[in-house]
């Protein structure tokens, strides 16, 4: 296995560790952010999440160049995801905002803009490298889960999306932040898993999006089989 893939397995491999981190703390962690985020235990939790955030946005990153050796689109990559993650953080820390917001829905607005085209990047990127060469290699198979999960994520971001543009697109009055999009990838990964996602009310557009996420999350999967399935393991090097 050349020096290229053992790289791009371990950095697949540490964004899908920190994928989970940030989906299992985002699902049983947002119960405390739904009453409001002025709490104690809101402030400590958007505080946990927005440090896993900074990690995973260098980890995204840290991917990102295994893609292209172009500087200028690497150091537009890490800008963006600076400008979203960094402002995101200082607008946003719970007990001293160093940002001073005067319209939130703008300020989130900008955020979300900057960081769903970042995420985007790395589907796009990550599944053309999946489905080039000619043998299987482990960096294929933690690619592939890192673009199954990244879909959840990247879907939940265009619902926050949505309802930052629309509010009670969801069809239920939730805070926006934190607590918003956390019920947002909830929503994105029950549709993701063939679950009953909840939020009956929410609106068309986000109910017809969720049918485009479920159609290309599975055609995704079918198509992943099908690639990997059908190639052969690296020969191993002579003795």
């Amino acid at each position: 296995m050349s020096e290229q893939i053992r790289e791009k397995h371990k950095d697949y491999r540490n964004v899908v560790l920190m994928q989970i981190v940030i989906i299992i703390m985002g699902l049983t962690l947002s119960e405390f952010v739904l009453d409001g985020s002025t709490t104690p235990a809101a402030k400590l939790v958007i505080t946990i999440f927005s440090a896993f955030a900074a990690t995973y946005a260098f980890l995204l990153w840290d991917l990102f160049r295994n893609f292209t050796s172009n500087r200028i689109l690497i150091n537009l990559y890490l800008l963006m995801l600076v400008a979203s993650v960094g402002i995101g953080i200082l607008g946003e820390f719970p007990y001293y905002p160093i940002i001073e917001v005067e319209n939130r829905q703008h300020y989130l607005l900008f955020i979300h803009g900057l960081l769903f085209p970042t995420e985007v990047a790395v589907i796009a990127f990550a599944i053309r490298d999946i489905f080039s060469g000619d043998f299987l290699t482990p960096d294929k198979l933690w690619g592939s889960a890192c673009v199954f999960l990244m879909i959840g994520i990247s879907f939940g971001s265009l619902y926050d999306l949505i309802g930052i543009i629309k509010p009670l697109s969801m069809g239920v009055p939730i805070e926006l932040g934190f607590a918003n999009y956390s019920q947002c990838v909830r929503y994105s990964l029950s549709i993701l898993g063939g679950l009953d996602p909840g939020f009956p009310n929410a609106s068309r557009l986000v109910q017809n999006i969720a049918v485009i996420e479920a159609v290309w999350s599975n055609l995704f999967v079918v198509l992943v089989i099908g690639k990997l399935m059908g190639l052969p393991r690296p020969p191993k090097p002579e003795a």
